[in-house]
């Protein structure tokens, strides 16, 4: 049996340049404001599903965005918009 042949690897050479402080931007920690707005956007996602679920038949925007004549109750979207915005924000949170 014809013995099989080795392939040759290319040889390795590293990158010239390596990387200066001057190129690297660090990146500091968040601001506390943008903490703020980020658990802000969670809790009033939240706050709005709760309050839909207990009076949303009793306030009058809800039953607005509650009821359409298709059963599609639009409080779900805004609600769970503003809670996936607030999960989005903690992507960029250091």
């Amino acid at each position: 049996m014809p013995k099989s042949k080795v392939r040759k690897k290319a040889v390795y050479t590293p990158p010239k340049e390596k990387p200066t402080p001057a190129m690297v931007r660090a990146a500091g920690p968040s601001s506390p404001v943008y903490v703020g707005v980020m658990l802000g956007f969670m809790v009033v996602g939240l706050a709005w599903l709760v309050t839909n679920y207990l009076a949303g038949d009793k306030i009058g925007f809800m039953v607005t965005l509650g009821g359409d004549g298709t059963g599609f109750n639009y409080n779900f979207v805004v609600g769970f918009v503003l809670i996936i915005v607030g999960l989005l924000m903690t992507m960029r949170w250091r």
